[in-house]
């Protein structure tokens, strides 16, 4: 990976070798499948196929096709595509095996077989022929080991393991038995209807996640990346808390690019380290922070991780209405790693690093403005009243024509279809998942499986909803260890969602609650990619560099607790509150930041100086309270911060004085 176009790289600084960037590199193929790489006549073949999926689901974005073709064809391009780039196990990669062939002509044929049906075939679901049922068995078993290639073992045993509930319902026990189905009615099923595999999640994959991946590609090939990088090393290098603002401002910049956790973890960190190293980070501490930044790349708007579409879809309501309830979360975010920057600046009186420039803030700005119009394009044609799929389509369309007032960045025919290409190579993980997601899904919804659980939940709570919000908390966490965060969110938000629904908690709040504990998978071990990642850089150990960020993300995990446990504490997603107005939701969201700031400040056990035991937990007792939307708890944590503030004021003044 190279170096980013207009900063020079000091001499001085410790290298991240090739050998690194090559090991932080097989974590993002851990997360997105290890792609073949052809050459000569076959990766022409492929490139051709790439951009046709994506002119064809741009074509889709402005004219109707109907779901019973549209999410076939989608479909159908995954099967093929997976098959022919991502290998059955990594000793075949960039080879194509006979096996592979077979199995891309399969899916293809089964596509085909569905669409040479017509109306017949979706009308025959419950009383499907013996043709059928070899075409659906099929169908299903391929989707199963299509998301295996791309997204590993884990993730397609979970996806078999509930296919598998759906036959062995007579015989389980207690509150867990269903009357069981046979292999024809779940083949016509997750086959023939729009309620298994051509369900939600390939719905929103084929009509609303690929079109944002071929944005983010149309982003990063236009120059968006470096410029963004470019900007934020300018705007930030050459303080005290340079290095870490650079990290923290970055991550926020590039999640619209990027989208990908461990991939802006990667981008940033390859060429920010060595700031961060000068800056006087350890390795491990230098790699938490890169992937607390990488982190926040899937909950920025204004393109959130592909989950965030699934909740829009899930709840029927706007994709606006999900970034409107995102916002509060992420400035809560963001401001946590500020002021955990602040925090090591102060804490480690780490020096300020010089970072050469060739061009000034001024400078990059007044000669590539027109990126940020890429970047908020989207949020323009939303609020404006465009639906999703228009916005983004015409937001494309926008980074498309405003490239060329820079020759450099243009997106020259070449350029274009390398473009068109990525939208649609980046896709096919996600995709995978969803369509086997489809399986999880139709499962819960054809043995009522989601109702059986929530009130097997609620039961181990007795009824009650804090015990209930810390059940589901730890579930979706244990889920996230195993299962990257698009399929960890389908997976809670069928079973577990309902649980909290039924003890009164909004169905947005439930949802929003598991969507960011759905996050916590990017950085929680075994498969805590994004610290990993992180730690190839640096050369830290991975494990301690996953403490430490798991401490840089910390305060801002409490807040989806706040969403649940309080009828007041949905201010935090800018809705009213019961009985509320506006004005509580400001004071909400005011009373939320200095919260995070004090639970950052006791985290980090430094405020003017040192804090004692006593004083670091007074510090996040009062940082909790001040989260809890209460009066009486906002009384509470703003007298407690403003005793330690005093006491470490008059301390520092009395050593002051000592020391003159």
């Amino acid at each position: 990976m190279s170096d980013i176009a207009g900063r020079a790289q000091p001499t001085d600084e410790p290298l991240v070798t090739d050998e690194r960037l090559k090991k932080a590199e097989e974590f993002i193929e851990e997360e997105e499948g290890a792609v073949s790489r052809f050459r000569g006549w076959l990766g022409r073949a492929t490139t051709i196929l790439l951009v046709l999926m994506s002119l064809f689901h741009l074509y889709a974005a402005v004219e109707i096709v109907p779901a019973q073709v549209l999410r076939p064809v989608h479909v159908g391009f995954v099967l093929l595509l997976v098959y022919l780039l991502f290998p059955i196990a990594p000793r075949f990669r960039n080879r194509l095996m006979w096996w592979d062939i077979a199995c891309a002509l399969l899916g293809v044929a089964t596509i085909v077989y569905l669409l040479a049906g017509g109306d017949d075939i979706w009308d025959r679901s419950v009383v499907p022929t013996q043709l059928d049922v070899f075409f659906g068995v099929a169908f299903v078993l391929l989707v199963i080991e299509a998301c295996r290639r791309t997204s590993g073992w884990i993730i397609a045993g979970v996806v078999s393991a509930f296919l598998v509930y759906a036959f062995v319902g007579p015989w389980l026990p207690g509150q867990w038995t269903h009357r069981g189905y046979d292999i024809s009615s779940m083949s016509g099923f997750l086959y023939q209807t729009l309620e298994g595999i051509f369900g939600t999640t390939v719905d929103v994959a084929s009509s609303l996640i690929i079109l944002f991946t071929i944005y983010g590609a149309f982003l990063q090939h236009s120059g968006a990346g470096k410029f963004f990088l470019d900007f934020s090393f300018a705007a930030m290098g050459g303080k005290h808390a340079g290095a870490g603002r650079t990290v923290v401002l970055a991550s926020f910049l590039l999640g619209g690019p990027s989208g990908s956790g461990v991939a802006t973890t990667v981008t940033i960190g390859s060429v920010a380290y060595p700031m961060l190293a000068r800056s006087g980070y350890g390795k491990e501490a230098a790699g938490g922070l890169l992937a607390a930044g990488g982190l926040g790349a899937i909950i920025s708007p204004p393109v959130l991780g592909a989950a965030a579409f699934l909740i829009a879809e899930f709840l029927k309501i706007s994709y606006l209405d999900v970034i409107l309830m995102a916002t509060v979360p992420t400035i809560l975010y963001y401001l946590s790693l500020f002021v955990m920057v602040e925090l090591d600046v102060r804490k480690f009186g780490m020096p300020a690093v010089a970072v050469e420039m060739l061009q000034s803030v001024w400078q990059l700005t007044r000669r590539y403005w027109f990126h940020f119009i890429s970047l908020v394009a989207i949020l323009v044609f939303l609020v404006w009243g465009f639906s999703p799929v228009a916005s983004v389509f015409w937001a494309t369309v926008a980074t498309f024509a405003v490239s060329f007032l820079d020759r450099e960045s243009a997106l020259v025919p070449r350029r274009l279809i390398t473009a068109l290409k990525d939208g649609s190579l980046q896709v096919l993980n996600v995709a995978a998942v969803c369509a086997a997601a489809g399986i999880i899904v139709g499962v819960v919804a054809k043995t009522g499986l989601g109702l059986k659980f929530s009130a097997i939940v609620i039961g181990y709570a007795g009824g009650s909803l804090v015990l209930t919000a810390i059940y589901t908390a730890l579930i979706v966490w244990v889920v996230g260890l195993a299962v990257p965060v698009t399929a960890s969110y389908i997976i809670c938000a069928v079973i577990a969602a309902p649980a909290m629904i039924k003890l009164g908690v909004p169905d947005y709040a439930a949802h929003m609650f598991i969507f960011y504990y759905a996050v916590l998978s990017e950085v929680s071990p075994p498969t805590a990619l994004s610290p990993f990642a992180a730690a190839a850089i640096t050369g830290g150990d991975p494990y301690k560099t996953t403490m430490q960020a798991w401490k840089y993300t910390l305060p801002a995990f409490v807040v989806p607790f706040i969403f649940v446990l309080d009828p007041a504490g949905v201010g935090l997603l800018l809705k009213a509150p019961p009985e509320g107005s506006w004005a509580a939701v400001v004071w909400i969201a005011f009373t939320a930041c200095i919260g995070i700031a004090a639970l950052a400040v006791g985290v980090q056990r430094w405020l003017l100086r040192r804090l004692s035991i006593v004083e670091q937990w007074v510090m996040i007792v009062c940082g909790l309270a001040l989260i809890y939307p209460a009066p009486a708890a906002d009384a509470v944590g703003l007298v407690g911060i403003a005793a330690v503030l005093a006491w470490q004021w008059l301390g520092r003044k009395t050593v002051a004085r000592a020391g003159s």
